[in-house]
Order: C-alpha cells, then sequence, then structure tokens
C-alpha cells in the first residue's frame, strides 16, 4: 500500500497539470476574449490632433477659428454589441450604415481605430458619452472643424476636408493617414503646412470595459500635439464685408490691392456662399449642392474666370507706345469710325484726348504703329515679329502668365503670339486686319481681375508691382513671409511716361465714369465694356486713390451689366470711399449698386 503512494502523487500532478495545460489551451487559442480583455487591459494609442493655425484679418480682427467636434473610432476586433435595436437608437443610425461602417473599418484593418461616425457635435457627445462603456471597440477621437464668426471670404480664406485617397497616395510627407482634414482650396490649401500643426500621441491605460484608467506610466512616452501657425492675412474684414453687399445677387470679382505692397486687401467672388456651410456633418451635402447650382458659386472668379479686359488695356497699348517712342502726348489721330466702331466725342484727339474718351479707332491706328514697324518688306512677317515683339512688353505687366498669388490654381490669361495663329491661319497666312481687336483689349486678349487690379496698381506705382498676396505675417512676425512677395518687379517703362497716363485717367471719369466722381478724393480710373456674344456685355473697371498718394487699387468686372461706367465703375468708388474714409457718403449711389438694375 505505501509502495503505491508516490504512483499515485505522480498521476495526481499529472492529471493537476493536464488540466491547466487544456484550460490554457482553451483561453489562448480556442477563447479569444481573453486576448481582447488583455489588449484593453493593456495601452491604447491616441493620437492627438493640434489645433489649426487660426485667421486674422489686417487689423486682427479673427476671420477663421476652430470647432472641437468628436469622431466615434472604432477597432472592429474589440467590438461588441448586444442589444442592436438599442445600440441603432443611440447612436441614430441606420442598420445599414452599422453593417456598411464596421465592414469597411475591417477593410482597413480589425486591430487599428478607424473612423465610425464623423463629426458628432459637441451637444450630441454629452448625450451618448456615458453610453460608451456598454460597447467595447467604441471610443471617442477630439478633433476641430473650422468656424467663421463672420461669413465672408469665403473663396480667399477656403476650406477644409478629409483628405481623399488619391491625395493619401501622394503624400510623400508621411504625416496624413486616412480620416484626416486637409486644407482643399484657398489660404487652406496654400499654407497647409503652416497652418495643419505637429500631431501628438496620448498612451492610456483601459480596463475590460474600455474605461480610461489614466496615462500610461504617467505619461512618459506621451509627445504633445503642436498648433498650426496663425496667418495674419491682408484681408480687411470691413471692406470685404461691404463689397460683398455691393456684389450681392450679382455674377462678377472685386480684388482690391494695397499698391506699395502687393497686399490685397479685398477678394470677391460672387456668387459667394457662406463658409460655415462647408464645415461640420452636413460638408459633403452642403458642397454637393452647391456644385450643382448654375451660379457656380465654388467658382473662384478672382483668380481662375478669364475675359477679354476691354478698354483697360489701352493703357497699356499707350505706355508700351510712349516706351517705344512710337507715340508721344501730342500724338493725334481721328476717330474713324469706319476702323472700328466708336461714341461721339471731340475728334481728332492726341493720347490724353484717347485715354479721357476712350477712342477705339486711336488705338486701331496705334497698335498698327506699334505692330508694323517695317521690319520686313512683306506684311505677313513684318506682323509677326512686331506681334511677338509687343507680347514681350506685355508680359512685363503681369499678363499671360501666373501673377504666384498665395492661391491654388491660379489662371494665366492669354496674351497670343504668333503660334497661336499659326495655329489658326496657317503660317505667313494673317496679318494686322487679323489681329486689329487687341487694340482694344477684345480679341483672344484674356485676363483674370487679380490681374487687372494688378494692373491698377503698376499705374498707381509708376511703373512696378509687388506680387499680389494674402498673407501679412506669420504668427504676426512679418519677416516669415515668402521672399517672392518682397520683391519688386518693374514692367520696363519709364516713370515719367505715367505722369500725362494718370492726368488722363483722373479726366477719363469726367468722360466714362462720372458716377465714380467723390468730393475731395482724387481718383484716377479707366473703364471698360467688354464684349460678351453670349449676352449682355461686361462692365469693367480700374482705379486707384488717391491720385498722388495711392492707398488702393482695385478692378471691378461685374458680368452682363453693361458699359463700365455704371455697375463696375459706381462699384470701385463705393468701396474706396469705404476704405479711406470708412464711410460712404452718397447713398443714393450705394442704393443703385445694390439695387442691381444697371440695364435700365
Amino acid at each position: 500500500m505505501n509502495d503505491q503512494r508516490p504512483v499515485v502523487i505522480v498521476i495526481f500532478v499529472f492529471l493537476i497539470g493536464l488540466v491547466l495545460l487544456i484550460k490554457l489551451f482553451m483561453i489562448q487559442v480556442m477563447d479569444d476574449s481573453f486576448i481582447k480583455r488583455a489588449e484593453r487591459n493593456a495601452i491604447q494609442r491616441v493620437v492627438d490632433h493640434p489645433y489649426r493655425g487660426l485667421v486674422y484679418d489686417r487689423t486682427g480682427k479673427l476671420l477663421v477659428y476652430n470647432n472641437p467636434i468628436f469622431d466615434l473610432m472604432i477597432v472592429p476586433k474589440e467590438f461588441e454589441v448586444g442589444d442592436t435595436t438599442r445600440f441603432l437608437e443611440l447612436f441614430q443610425i441606420s442598420k445599414e450604415h452599422l453593417i456598411e461602417s464596421y465592414q469597411a473599418a475591417r477593410k482597413y484593418s480589425s486591430v487599428k481605430p478607424s473612423t465610425f461616425i464623423k463629426q458628432i457635435s459637441t451637444n450630441e457627445f454629452a448625450r451618448i458619452q456615458d453610453f460608451l462603456i456598454d460597447y467595447p471597440g467604441l471610443f471617442i477621437m477630439t478633433r476641430s472643424v473650422r468656424s467663421y464668426p463672420e461669413p465672408v471670404a469665403s473663396h480667399a480664406l477656403g476650406y477644409i476636408g478629409e483628405i481623399s485617397g488619391r491625395q493619401l497616395e501622394r503624400d510623400s510627407s508621411g504625416y496624413y493617414v486616412q480620416g484626416d482634414y486637409i486644407g482643399l482650396s484657398g489660404m487652406e490649401r496654400f499654407y497647409e503646412d503652416q497652418m495643419r500643426g505637429e500631431k501628438g500621441v496620448k498612451y492610456k491605460m483601459v480596463n475590460v470595459r474600455g474605461v480610461d484608467k489614466g496615462p500610461f506610466k504617467e505619461g512618459e512616452y506621451d509627445t504633445a500635439s503642436v498648433a498650426g501657425h496663425n496667418i495674419n492675412s491682408s484681408i480687411d474684414m470691413d471692406l470685404q464685408k461691404y463689397g460683398e453687399k455691393l456684389m450681392m445677387g450679382k455674377t462678377g470679382s472685386v480684388v482690391a490691392i494695397e499698391p506699395k505692397t502687393g497686399e490685397i486687401l479685398s477678394m470677391i467672388s460672387a456668387p459667394f456662399y457662406d463658409p460655415n456651410s462647408l464645415t461640420g456633418s452636413e460638408f459633403g451635402k452642403s458642397y454637393s449642392a452647391l456644385n450643382a447650382m448654375e451660379t457656380k458659386p465654388l467658382f473662384n472668379r478672382p483668380i481662375m474666370a478669364t475675359y477679354p479686359p476691354g478698354s483697360i488695356f489701352k493703357i497699356v497699348q499707350s505706355l508700351i507706345g510712349l516706351q517705344e517712342g512710337i507715340l508721344t502726348p501730342e500724338t493725334t489721330f481721328a476717330c474713324n469710325k469706319s476702323l472700328v466702331a466708336c461714341h461721339n466725342h471731340p475728334s481728332p484727339v492726341n493720347l490724353f484726348g484717347a485715354i479721357r474718351n476712350s477712342c477705339n479707332p486711336y488705338y486701331h491706328q496705334a497698335f498698327r504703329q506699334i505692330i508694323n514697324q517695317e521690319v520686313s518688306s512683306n506684311t505677313y512677317k513684318d506682323t509677326e515679329i512686331g506681334l511677338n515683339a509687343w507680347r514681350e512688353q506685355v508680359l512685363k505687366f503681369g499678363l499671360g502668365g501666373n501673377l504666384g498669388v498665395d492661391m491654388p490654381n491660379e489662371k494665366k490669361g492669354l496674351v497670343p503670339n504668333s503660334a497661336y495663329y499659326d495655329h489658326y491661319y496657317g503660317n505667313g497666312r494673317w496679318k494686322y486686319s487679323t489681329i486689329y481687336s487687341l487694340s482694344i483689349g477684345q480679341g483672344e486678349l484674356l485676363v483674370t481681375p487679380l490681374q487687372m487690379a494688378n494692373l491698377a496698381a503698376i499705374f498707381a506705382n509708376k511703373g512696378y508691382f509687388y506680387t499680389p498676396h494674402l498673407v501679412r505675417a506669420i504668427d504676426g512676425d512679418k519677416s516669415q513671409i515668402p521672399q517672392e512677395y518682397l520683391t519688386k518687379h518693374e514692367v520696363g517703362v519709364d516713370s515719367h511716361h505715367f505722369d500725362m497716363v494718370q492726368d488722363a485717367m483722373v479726366q477719363a471719369l469726367y468722360g466714362t465714369a462720372q458716377r465714380a466722381l467723390m468730393k475731395d478724393i482724387e481718383i484716377a480710373g479707366k473703364t471698360g465694356t467688354a464684349q460678351n456674344p453670349h449676352g449682355e456685355d461686361h462692365s469693367v473697371f480700374i482705379a486707384f486713390a488717391p491720385k498722388d498718394d495711392p492707398k488702393i487699387a482695385i478692378a471691378v468686372y461685374v458680368e452682363n451689366a453693361g458699359w463700365g461706367g455704371r455697375a463696375a465703375a459706381s462699384t470701385a468708388s463705393l468701396m474706396i470711399e469705404q476704405y479711406l474714409r470708412d464711410s460712404i457718403s452718397r447713398p443714393a449711389l450705394e442704393e443703385y449698386v445694390i439695387a442691381g438694375k444697371f440695364m435700365n
């Protein structure tokens, strides 16, 4: 009996060991609930998204700030739902949404968190937060969306949205992951790297129910997020608001620039939209609605729309002619309407009178002399040589190419060369009579409203410009402005030629833009009526003021509004007064512009 005792003990120990091995096998292989509990009892890595940089106007008024929102994140491997009906009611989603979101999350990763419900408001978060403990695999990640205290400058400021798959593929920085937000237009896109900030990471302990038990090792391994840089923009919010008030219900553009710096004071694309509509959970629905509108409110007209400049281009022609010695202030031509149509005015006129009265036949004859200088006895070849030489001079005025404004998708416009006409007519098969419409800013010539405003700045500065830009400082530091916005660009015309031109532009208001005249502020301007084969002509006006110490240069383009001396000149004059005086002394003119009955 005593001899059998060791055998019994060995068998007993063996059986106990076997039971433990079986139990361990069941835990580790057959039952993954232990793994889930172990994982949930370990460390949860949470990305700390930074606050995006704020945007201020030139006087320090807040244009863009951040609003906290909450994304409900899911880890599919840990996710459990008992009562599906209760879950759907709590989170106010359909069963289809639950299934689709869960499957999408699993496709992305079964163990990595991804977004389950996006952009939950503060009120909604307060309603659901106490119930999250009942659903393992779900947790909240705090983010922020943009908000706007004033619904202005939507095109200049731009908007942010969730990064697309294609953008993720192109991202070489490694910064972005699925679900991140990125600047998609305007300043938000151009200054994305400066405004996005740096992500941080927090490691926290959670129990089996997913309850936060505090930081892992007291936050020893945590890294804090770093907020993005604030942008001090050049926009004057009060001027922007007033301009949008004037352009309400119209189609067109207004761009105002401080001539001495190139800082953009106002950039209006009409029709515009409330930038608050492209934030939060309604972004997709709002974007689709805006994008479907026939009026194209998402289209950024100041930098993307191209139009014939019309008669404002006559100033450029005058300066090129003066610089080349082909024209002088005394050069005189008759207003020969058999060459090209014109309105009634005294004839003949010298260059001053041509600018003042916007004489089309004058520029038809002057442009011929600029183009056909008898370099070649072959009139076709002579026109080709002259056109290419003229084009090189025009390009110096910032036309026919990107100015380099700090916004994406800027269009170049068009200043045609000989190759352009060779393509359409054949080599040696076109001459001056083919291209004469360029003389008065028509034909194939195309400019953007931003380029028109830059022309006004060039005329104000007597021959130079700074690249138009929307940034004034970064974090209040002007030394952080990109160097290209501090570089002066000369147009190759001697400054003394601008004296007569400026005087003529002042007198032009008495001839074609009397509505723009203002007591005690001398405005130099030029009207244009750009021909539109699809309907009423477009109203164009550029100006700067005060004439002897310019503080503002402006271009206004109102589509289908007819004569430039009406809609465009009136709008520009009111905006000049608002900026220089911070008040309006001509309520009748203001009512006229707001009513928009320019064709009556």
